[in-house]
């Protein structure tokens, strides 16, 4: 009898596996799906300016992605926008979940005015921070 209370003892208890399981698929899916939707705003052909001394953020992940093509048109993603649906995205944005952080992939060929016009409509919407997109120049 005291082999027996002594087994009992020393019984571990089961790890349930299947709930650790489904969390780490549903944080696999989560950033899988948010990734795409990232990638999908850069789809917009910019020939991005070279930058030798550029330097790569830490995070991307938690900004507005603003389009400027080399004529001067701006886009949300890939969505051409004009000027008063800019501002007003950015207004928007602003309030339902500050910081406003804005990550600009301006063309290489974009008209500085354009470029000074969007530096101005931050500043007022209340963006804390605006990064340009370049290429950094292989060394």
């Amino acid at each position: 009898m005291a082999i027996a209370a002594q087994r009992r003892e020393q019984e571990e208890v089961p790890i349930q596996l299947s709930a650790m399981i489904d969390i780490t698929f549903l944080l696999l899916i989560f950033f899988m799906v948010t990734t795409k939707i990232t990638e999908e705003k850069k789809k917009l052909d910019i020939n991005l300016p070279i930058a030798p001394d550029g330097i790569v953020p830490d995070e991307l992940g938690e900004r507005d992605i603003i389009n400027l093509d080399g004529e001067g048109n701006y886009y949300i993603g890939d969505n051409a926008v004009t000027k008063e649906e800019l501002k007003a995205h950015l207004k928007k944005r602003f309030i339902n979940a500050p910081p406003l952080k804005i990550y600009l992939r301006a063309d290489a060929n974009s008209p500085a005015k354009r470029i000074k016009e969007f530096m101005k409509m931050a500043a007022e919407v209340g963006a804390v921070e605006v990064i340009f997109a370049s290429y950094k120049k292989p060394q």
